[in-house]
């Protein structure tokens, strides 16, 4: 990144985060929303006969609730999350190494902002324990892979 990224660049990123939250929610409802039909249709035309198939479409629900729920709690923390500045790395913190560029806070994958791949990690991830609260300038090891903090805003 040539240019120092503005507390505006980490606003813009948590709203995409956010927006892609916001979207992946929307799915799992629909998701769910489909299979209870699905397995109301089930229960109505094809009766006792087919309760295994009905226990595979309560099972599917059940799944995608509990990814709903995870969904939820990641909207609850980014909405937590300040533009604020950081010195070291911590929830929020944009931190840039040799390796790349991770924002802290719910992974959701790659975003791309004003031509820079930002990578979006959990503070859970293996990555974000092992650089928790170091600073610039600062190493560390994951996987026998050594990077450097070279900024953190």
């Amino acid at each position: 990144m040539n240019r120092a990224v503005s507390r505006m660049d980490k606003s813009k990123i948590a709203e995409i985060v956010r927006n892609k939250i916001t979207g992946k929610i929307q799915n799992f409802e629909n998701l769910i929303t489909e299979t209870r039909a699905s397995s109301n249709d089930t229960k109505s035309s094809m009766g006792d006969k087919y309760e295994t198939g009905r226990e595979m479409l309560q099972q599917e629900i059940n799944n995608l609730q509990r990814q709903l729920n995870e969904t939820l709690n990641q909207q609850l923390l980014i909405q937590k999350i300040s533009a604020e500045p950081s010195s070291k790395v911590q929830n929020g913190a944009l931190v840039k190494t040799d390796k790349g560029l991770f924002y802290i806070a719910a992974s959701v994958g790659e975003i791309v902002l004003d031509n820079q791949k930002i990578m979006t990690v959990s503070a859970e991830s293996p990555l974000v324990k092992a650089m928790t609260g170091l600073g610039k300038g600062q190493s560390f090891f994951i996987n026998t892979i050594s990077q450097t903090i070279e900024e953190i805003w």
